[in-house]
């Protein structure tokens, strides 16, 4: 029944044409969900990422995704033998229909304290109406949900002594959100702490205006300067355990085919992590530069 309710909740939301272009197999698609460090777990799908950090005190959730996606997380979650009504936290890392879609049911079924960064507060309250893309084909509405706190660049959450820093890496979305933390990864001697990184978003597409031209606006004011000092952020954070909102962003399905030979230790990719930053700083510039040499003809 709720994933009934929960297909029709997207299907409200979204329009057949944008949904059957937007969402892709693999955001969809079920794997097994498994271990990271002692107390993060993966359990979002084969590409969109949810993750889930117990604690004594009960657990954060970090992704909803799409409206569809509670069901799957809720198993996930189950078969690794925790409670979905120990979700305490529900966190995020960008205001967009593909992380935050399912939000308000997760709120509705766990009581949740619902935590958004500044930026993208007014997104997910609005159900993406607000979202400076908004209206476009590539920005679906969902659910609207509320905001039990507003986070800010550098804010800590805390629960169950394990605490999770809040980076405000925008561009992508005013408010998009890079996660850390530190934890043991399961395998590595006793006392070894590794530096976890959940990237939020690099990316773009067109419909991103960068500078203003006389047939457009800039896409929000200081997107660019988002944009550049998002990728400085991101090259300053110590990184050992290299993850993200999508899975494709550290070459998840590749290094779960090492996982039964080496475990969780697979994720630690310092090297991919800086390489992956720099690519995506590479595009970005390059984009930059030419829409800076439209805007001047």
């Amino acid at each position: 029944m709720r994933t009934i309710l929960s297909c029709l909740l997207l299907l409200l939301f979204c329009s057949p044409k944008a949904t059957v272009a937007q969402i892709k197999p693999e955001w969809t698609t079920s794997i097994t969900p498994f271990q990271i460090a002692d107390n993060l777990y993966y359990v979002g799908s084969e590409d969109l990422a949810s993750y889930l950090v117990v604690t004594p005190k009960g657990n954060v959730l970090i992704n909803p995704n799409l409206a569809s996606s509670p069901p799957q997380i809720r198993a996930s979650v189950e078969k690794l033998g925790f409670h979905w009504s120990d979700t305490r936290i529900l966190l995020n890392s960008q205001a967009h229909y593909d992380h935050v879609g399912g939000a308000a049911e997760v709120v509705r079924e766990t009581h949740a304290k619902n935590m958004v960064m500044d930026g993208d507060v007014s997104v997910a309250e609005s159900g993406s109406r607000t979202d400076f893309l908004s209206p476009s084909p590539n920005v679906l509405p969902y659910a609207p949900v509320h905001v039990d706190r507003v986070l800010h660049d550098e804010d800590t959450v805390s629960l169950g002594g394990v605490i999770l820093t809040a980076h405000r890496t925008a561009g992508h979305t005013r408010g998009c959100t890079t996660w850390t933390m530190r934890a043991h990864v399961t395998g590595e001697p006793v006392g070894t702490m590794r530096n976890i990184v959940i990237v939020g978003g690099v990316t773009f597409w067109s419909e991103y205006h960068f500078v203003a031209t006389s047939g457009h606006r800039e896409s929000y004011p200081g997107i660019a300067r988002d944009f550049q000092h998002t990728f400085s952020q991101l090259k300053a954070l110590p990184c050992d355990v290299f993850l993200g909102a999508h899975g494709s962003y550290f070459d998840m399905l590749a290094k779960l085919k090492r996982y039964p030979q080496d475990g969780p230790r697979v994720f630690i990719d310092p090297a991919g992590y800086q390489e992956f930053v720099a690519d995506a700083e590479a595009t970005f510039r390059k984009a930059l530069s030419e829409q800076e040499a439209g805007a001047g003809r």
